[in-house]
């Protein structure tokens, strides 16, 4: 079902690791969202998504209640359950202030929560509705998203990354271009002589070389399964990008289709 405007439809996907400090529990970045939401309200008049992740808000509790792996022990159930909901209530709270902050800078967002959308089935996406993006699009408004919890027809509930709903509704509606917006330049491999660099022209060889980075808990895969799912969508025939949304503009110029410095990986190279 592609986009009813036949207008090229992006996708921003704002990083909980940029809007949030991922290492401190519920810790809001406020400048920086604010600042992402007015370059949002400020970029060309596209149709857009803008899809978040849960940083410290979701992720601290996803590991706490092992919601990213199959349960095990008798009380599993129960524990999960419990996990799920306390989850679900602390990335709502972030997402109440990502839509206060695209509502003050003078956007239309549209809340589109996925769990009453989405299925998993032991921890892997098996049914999605597009539909309600569609008609958000269609009526004007930006349709806004996020990671979260979503039932599981095996394990009860499970997580469901904003990376993968990125994926899905490029699938399903088409979008030409995928921006993820993080707390670095890119994707960054290690450099000769030590250090690290960033990989500008993502390659199936560069993120098969990948190695997991140490950091803050992350229960969607972490930068290797981020950097496969620009694969992917390149294979689909979007642009995918991964940018830094601490350097200002960097998301304005992005979204006007200029050159941005970050890693990239498009349909042309694939």
């Amino acid at each position: 079902m592609p986009v009813a405007s036949g207008a090229p439809l992006t996708i921003v996907k704002l990083g909980g690791s940029v809007i949030t400090r991922k290492r401190e529990v519920e810790h809001l970045r406020p400048k920086v969202l604010a600042r992402l939401a007015r370059e949002l309200s400020e970029g060309p008049g596209t149709p857009r998504i803008v899809l978040h992740g849960a940083g410290s808000f979701g992720h601290p509790g996803a590991v706490r209640f092992g919601l990213a792996r199959r349960p095990e022990g008798p009380d599993a159930a129960r524990h999960r359950l419990r996990g799920a909901a306390i989850v679900s209530a602390e990335v709502r709270r972030l997402h109440l202030a990502v839509l206060r902050a695209m509502l003050k800078a003078r956007d239309a967002p549209w809340s589109l929560p996925p769990s009453p959308l989405a299925r998993n089935r032991a921890g892997e996406l098996v049914a999605f509705e597009e539909g309600p993006f569609a008609s958000a699009l269609a009526a004007g408004a930006t349709a806004v998203s996020f990671g979260d919890v979503v039932p599981d027809e095996e394990w009860g509930f499970s997580i469901l990354s904003a990376d993968t709903i990125a994926l899905e509704l490029t699938r399903r509606l088409g979008a030409k271009r995928v921006l993820f917006v993080s707390d670095v330049e890119g994707v960054l491999a290690r450099a000769p002589g030590g250090g690290r660099r960033v990989i500008e022209d993502l390659t199936p060889e560069a993120v098969a070389a990948l190695s997991p980075a140490p950091g803050a808990p992350d229960v969607t895969g972490g930068i290797r399964k981020k950097a496969e799912t620009m694969l992917r969508l390149a294979d689909l025939g979007a642009d995918a990008g991964l940018i830094s949304g601490l350097r200002d503009g960097a998301l304005s110029r992005a979204l006007r289709g200029e050159a941005v410095f970050g890693s990239w990986c498009r349909p042309a190279a694939r």
